[in-house]
């Protein structure tokens, strides 16, 4: 515990840039939307590359899948950004038919499961609440996009408040 406490600092910062990034999530969600796909592809453009490197590197059976996946790595990191646009709709319908099918699951698990536990009804409610989320994504891509900034914002914003509460916990603790 004292090597924690002697550490809170590091704690603090860490929920100081949290907020920070959550009122810049809120305050310029257009940004916030731009500069996330722009990271989605430079992330897929590096794990395809690694991919390949590693698929002509070592010697696996499954190196051909390896190849494949790297190339499209590769492939989703260039049309992300020669297309911004178009990959900002494709990653919205992934959430939003991600959405759907984790909802309509947690609604079948909840039905299933109401015999073997107590309020099943909060499981099939969280699930009709992700349903809903993505057949609105699915209706509305652009205020989806939108709203999910302000989602991120939110969240960056309550998290990053409490880990500096965690934070002034963990100093006196000195």
């Amino acid at each position: 515990m004292e090597q924690l406490a002697s550490t809170w600092w590091l704690i603090l910062i860490r929920g100081i840039c949290a907020v920070i990034f959550g009122i810049l999530a809120i305050i310029w969600p257009a940004i916030t939307v731009f500069v996330l796909v722009i990271f989605f592809g430079a992330y897929a453009l590096v794990n395809g590359i690694f991919t390949l490197v590693s698929a002509f590197r070592h010697n696996v059976e499954s190196r051909a899948w390896l190849i494949i996946s790297g190339i499209l790595g590769i492939l989703a990191g260039i049309v992300t950004f020669v297309w911004p646009g178009i990959t900002t709709l494709a990653l919205l319908y992934v959430i939003a038919f991600w959405a759907i099918f984790t909802g309509v699951a947690e609604i079948i698990a909840g039905i299933r499961l109401r015999k073997a536990i107590d309020n099943e009804w909060m499981l099939i409610i969280g699930g009709l609440l992700s349903v809903i989320f993505g057949v609105l994504l699915l209706i509305w891509p652009a205020s989806g996009a939108l709203a999910l900034t302000w989602l991120i914002g939110t969240f960056a914003i309550v998290y990053g408040i409490a880990i500096i509460m965690l934070s002034i916990k963990v100093k006196n603790l000195a």
